[in-house]
This record gives structure tokens, C-alpha cells and sequence, in this order.
């Protein structure tokens, strides 16, 4: 049994989802089986939760030894993660949180998996912070996408604007439209689904979904911005959307890992 207490009025379903990651796996599971209680009492379905409340999750050892990351690189100053599907960045750092001090940083969408770095003392986290203001990071994705770009390789720019009631963005080419993103790809394989790396130069909120749906290529899996007819015909529901690649140009406390790429071992495909 886990047991945590509420830090601010939010829903049983959010505050799991950003505090505990094997209770975000299984919460339906969980709720079906009446295996949360909210301050000693079951629940079966999803609630409002206060400041104060005690949630209490009762998972088998099975369920709560599901791994929500795989650790990368670890040194006394960072910690590179390789986050699961369908976790939270700030549900993995809430776990990290109960083995010892670790600084937030940056976050990945829930079902984006991938590389995430955390810091572990102060001096790792004003380096890093600044080397994400500075855009001294290099960040590279994988995707599986539906169709094919014209080209086998282009940078691309559009105009991004967040539609923060339904936790959208839009995206135009029109320059007055919003905030600049520009969104580098490159083809690796062609056919009905393609794999394409993408380099971001720009971090907006789900720019790489929504910029390559822009262009007529949505990322398979995508509920938010694909095409929901072929996302049913091959079951899949997470984006095929993963950070395999990050190289941190960095100085002061990360100085022996200034310059170094880090990539993730993971095996990304149609089938998983």
C-alpha cells in the first residue's frame, strides 16, 4: 500500500497521474477493483480531491514494481532518464523525489517516451536551466508517422498558438498567427508509416504533433492531432513519439559531460 496526502484541490485521476506513476498505469484497473480509498474510504470512479485528503493506493507487488523509466546516465549531478509511455514528467519526478533531493527541469508529453534529465544538487540545476534558456541543448527525436514529407529533408517554420481550454495548439504558416517554431526532420524510411528524426529549434508546447499533422503527417498513435481512422486500424493510441538523443552543451558543474551524446537504447517501432 502507498499512501500520499493532497497538496492542492485537483481530481483522484490528476493527482495520480502527477504523483504516482503505477497508480497512473493501472488507475482504471485500480478503481474498478475498488483499490483506492480517499481517506479510508473506496472508490470506483473518479472524484474531486482536497487539500489535505490521504489517497491510498493498494497495488500488487507486481504492479508496483512496473519500471516508469530506465536510468540512462547517473553521475552526483544529473540523472538522464528514459521515460515510459503514459507517464507524467511530474509523476517521475515525484518518484524520484522519495529516493533523494532532485531538481525539476524540463518535461516530455505523457505518452512521449524518451530522454528526460534531472538535476541533483543546485549548482547541476542553474547550469542546466541555463542551457535550456540558451538553447545550448540538443534535443532528437523519432517518429512514426502516417505518409511520407515531399522532401527527404527540410527545416520547417510556421506559427504556433496555444488554445489553453482545450489543451491545443494551432498551427499556421502566417506569421502574425503566434510564436515561431521551427521543426527539422529528415526521412529515414518511407512508406505508408515512415520514420522521420526530428530536430527541434524551437520547444513549444506539442510542437513536433502538431507541426508534422501541419504538413500532412500526423505521428501514428496520436489522439490529440492524428487521424483517428488509421490510429483504430493498427490500435494504437500513444503517439510513436520518442526523445532518442540529447547532447547537453554545458560548462560550470557539468563540465566533464559538457559536449557528450546521450541516446537511448530503446527499441522503437510499429509493434510496440
Amino acid at each position: 500500500m502507498k499512501e500520499f496526502t493532497v497538496t492542492e484541490n485537483t481530481t483522484l485521476k490528476n493527482f495520480t497521474d502527477n504523483t504516482y506513476p503505477q497508480g497512473s498505469f493501472y488507475f482504471s484497473l485500480l478503481l474498478k477493483c475498488k483499490d483506492i480509498r480517499v481517506n479510508g474510504k473506496r472508490v470506483e470512479r473518479d472524484q474531486p480531491v482536497r487539500e489535505g485528503d490521504k489517497i491510498s493506493y493498494y497495488l500488487t507487488a507486481k504492479q508496483e514494481s512496473r519500471p516508469c523509466f530506465i536510468s540512462v546516465y547517473e553521475d552526483e549531478n544529473i540523472l538522464l532518464a528514459d521515460k515510459e509511455s503514459g507517464v507524467n514528467s511530474e509523476a517521475l519526478y515525484a518518484s524520484l523525489r522519495e529516493r533523494g533531493e532532485y531538481y525539476f527541469i524540463h518535461r516530455l508529453d505523457r505518452n512521449t517516451t524518451g530522454l528526460i534529465v534531472f538535476a541533483k544538487n543546485k549548482g547541476a540545476e542553474e547550469e542546466l536551466l541555463s542551457c535550456f534558456k540558451d538553447r545550448r541543448v540538443e534535443k532528437k527525436y523519432r517518429a512514426l508517422c502516417f505518409g511520407s514529407p515531399k522532401k527527404d529533408h527540410e527545416v520547417l517554420t510556421a506559427y504556433l498558438r496555444k488554445d489553453e481550454k482545450r489543451a491545443t495548439v494551432q498551427i499556421s504558416d502566417r506569421e502574425n498567427f503566434g510564436e515561431k517554431i521551427v521543426t527539422e526532420y529528415q526521412v529515414l524510411s518511407r512508406g505508408e508509416i515512415s520514420c522521420l528524426e526530428i530536430t527541434l529549434h524551437t520547444g513549444k508546447t506539442h510542437q513536433i504533433r502538431a507541426h508534422l499533422a501541419h504538413i500532412g503527417c500526423p505521428i501514428v498513435g496520436d489522439e490529440k492531432y492524428g487521424d483517428s481512422e488509421k490510429n483504430a486500424r493498427y490500435k494504437k493510441r500513444r503517439q510513436c513519439l520518442h526523445a532518442y538523443s540529447l547532447c547537453l552543451h554545458a560548462g560550470g558543474a557539468l563540465q566533464d559531460i559538457g559536449d557528450k551524446v546521450f541516446r537511448s537504447e530503446r527499441k522503437f517501432d510499429i509493434t510496440d
